[in-house]
């Protein structure tokens, strides 16, 4: 699923300001942001309310082990009441009704711990993809987003973001960058602080070993103009939009990132 471009770049989004993304089908849905984030609270309320439930009758289910069927528990305790046991029941009969009992028991425990376990599954299932999507929204909508992307990159945002996207994270909903060694990002302005997302975006992309080849050139203008100093564009090469989009994030950014990177046109 992606989000949605209008033809200058940036995010698409409805009249209620929610932004625009297309399924792999070619529908379009609107992402409601607000929505997602009570929906994953729900589910994870949900989710540990069935684990509380599942290790309280755990509990409960431990303290009758051996009669938990309660009308044969009634009939045994009733039975003993007006039989001569030493009559009617050895010892092995004993013994039997009680393997009898503890494996129903046994049972019901199992029966209790596969539902309990599959309703916990679908909810995080449900939470999880939901998550994605919002991880998705928060990154992939600050690169739609970036200032820095519109002023100084010479490719468009989803590229910078096939490259460079693997970098950040959301943590405690807050979006965190981290450099190839696995470093948060801090920034040089504010010691001390996470950089955001365009400062780290920045420092990014100064240790990148081609970054002359995806930022705007001196002489460079527009923000689909490429460097005509030797480093790429400049080799005859053309690639249609069409044609990168349908390439993997991995394949667009070896594209971008080679010795020679083509010029995409319409």
């Amino acid at each position: 699923m992606k989000l949605k471009l209008t033809e200058d770049g940036k995010a698409a989004v409805l009249q209620d300001g929610k932004p625009v993304y297309v399924k792999d089908d070619g529908t379009e849905i609107a992402f409601d942001v607000p929505q997602t984030v009570a929906t994953i609270a729900r589910l994870n309320g949900e989710a540990k309310a069935h684990r509380e439930g599942k290790e309280a009758a755990e509990t409960k289910l431990k303290l009758f082990e051996g009669i938990e069927d309660p009308e044969a528990a009634r009939k045994a305790i009733e039975l003993a009441k007006n039989i001569d046991e030493s009559k009617l029941l050895s010892a092995g009969k004993v013994e039997e009704i009680k393997a009898a009992a503890r494996k129903a028991a046994e049972e019901q425990v199992a029966a209790a711990q596969k539902q309990s376990a599959e309703k916990i599954s679908a909810v995080e299932k449900e939470r999880d993809g939901l998550r994605t999507d919002l991880y998705g929204e928060k990154i992939g909508g600050s690169f739609t987003r970036s200032k820095l992307i519109q002023d100084k990159f010479a490719i468009p945002a989803d590229m910078v973001q096939a490259r460079f996207g693997q970098n950040f994270k959301v943590e405690e909903g807050k979006i965190v960058a981290y450099d190839s060694a696995g470093n948060k990002v801090f920034s040089h302005s504010k010691p001390g602080e996470l950089a955001d997302f365009d400062e780290a975006l920045e420092i990014l992309v100064g240790s990148y070993a081609y970054k002359d080849q995806i930022l705007k050139g001196a002489n460079n203008s527009g923000s689909g103009a490429r460097p005509s100093n030797g480093n790429g564009g400049g080799n005859g090469k053309t690639m249609t939009k069409a044609a990168f989009d349908a390439l993997s994030p991995a394949q667009q950014a070896a594209t971008m990132t080679g010795k020679d990177i083509p010029t995409l046109v319409d």
